[in-house]
């Protein structure tokens, strides 16, 4: 029963150190799957410690490349960041998306979008 006990405690440990020393810092590939399809951002993450800063530039119909900021944290394996939008009317829309590392070139989770809840993905750029 000790030994069980052991084991189990080590590979938990395992498992928390390979999540812990987790990067996000750099280039991502950011899909969500909405009502209207698939949308497409470039996303640049930026990682100090538990801090996240992240940049979203996405570039709309007309060809215009929009940037928008937000920041977040990651606690072992789970990420958390809000992005700020300026609506149309001018006002400020924060979104909150929440996910959880899968593997180091992959993060997935859901965001809510008005009444629907939306899946999201990123993609490590290589």
């Amino acid at each position: 029963m000790k030994k069980a006990l052991l084991l189990s405690l080590a590979v938990l440990l395992t498992g928390i150190a390979v999540f812990a020393a987790a990067n996000l810092t750099g280039n991502w590939e950011f899909t969500m799957t909405t009502q209207r399809g698939e949308q497409k951002s470039d996303m640049v993450i930026t990682q100090t410690g538990d801090k996240l800063e992240v940049v979203m530039k996405r570039t709309n119909p007309q060809g215009q490349v929009t940037e928008t900021k937000g920041t977040g944290t990651v606690t072992v394996a789970d990420v958390e960041f809000s992005i700020t939008r300026t609506g149309r009317d001018g006002t400020p829309m924060t979104t909150t998306y929440k996910g959880k590392i899968v593997d180091d070139n992959t993060i997935s989770g859901k965001v809510t979008m008005g009444q629907a809840e939306v899946d999201w993905k990123a993609t490590r750029k290589k």
